[in-house]
């Protein structure tokens, strides 16, 4: 009998143990705060108030809290399933990613502004994914040569958009959105803003799409 108590003490104990690692997790290097909340199945924004973070900007070596929740093997849901996590993980990244980039809405355009005054398209950009803890380099063109390439039918929230507006290549950036809307800093109506990239100017001006958020 105190063989088979000492046995389910263990067990129970290396049980706890997993609960607790499956309920933490350690900041590693290339992860964001949008690609560790997407391997949990849970919202950014849920992760960032759970954690009590004021900004999305993570540490190397931070420890983050998920709340307990369980890896999808020891309970199986259908949003957690390898064949049924794509959508419903990109609709609820594209919602923290719009949410992102309203924040920076409607401020002024200048050509070659990084703040204060104003911020061009590259700089817009490199603002809001300074938020989701990635670094862009500070050009659209230069932009254009990070991440991986992605086809116009495969586009996702997130992902860069390239325009060539000046006829000398790529000259414009913005974020894809969802549903055919991206968020950009326009120099025609001054301002940064979200708009349709359907409407025959940008559509004539599409040049490609890069994606540099970890899925």
């Amino acid at each position: 009998m105190s063989i088979l108590r000492a046995f389910l003490l263990t067990a129970a104990a290396m049980s706890m143990g997993s609960a607790a690692l499956a309920a933490s997790y350690t900041v590693k290097a290339g992860d964001t705060l949008y690609s560790i909340a997407r391997k949990a199945n849970m919202e950014p924004a849920d992760l960032m108030q759970l954690n009590h973070l004021s900004s999305s900007t993570i540490q190397l070596g931070q420890h983050l809290n998920l709340g307990g929740t369980a890896a999808p093997a020891s309970k199986p849901q259908t949003t957690a399933k390898p064949q049924t996590a794509a959508a419903p993980a990109h609709a609820s990244g594209g919602a923290y990613i719009r949410t992102v980039a309203s924040r920076l809405l409607n401020i002024r355009y200048l050509l070659g502004g990084t703040g204060g005054n104003g911020i061009d398209c590259s700089a817009y950009t490199r603002a809001v994914f300074q938020q989701l803890g990635v670094n862009l380099p500070r050009t659209a063109r230069a932009q254009f040569g990070v991440g991986s390439p992605v086809s116009r039918g495969n586009i996702q929230a997130g992902d860069l958009v390239f325009f060539n507006t000046a006829g000398g290549g790529v000259s414009h950036v913005g974020i894809y959105l969802g549903n055919g809307e991206f968020a950009n800093a326009n120099s025609y109506n001054g301002r940064t803003m979200i708009e349709s990239m359907t409407t025959t100017y940008w559509s004539q001006r599409y040049v490609g799409a890069r994606r540099v958020l970890r899925s």
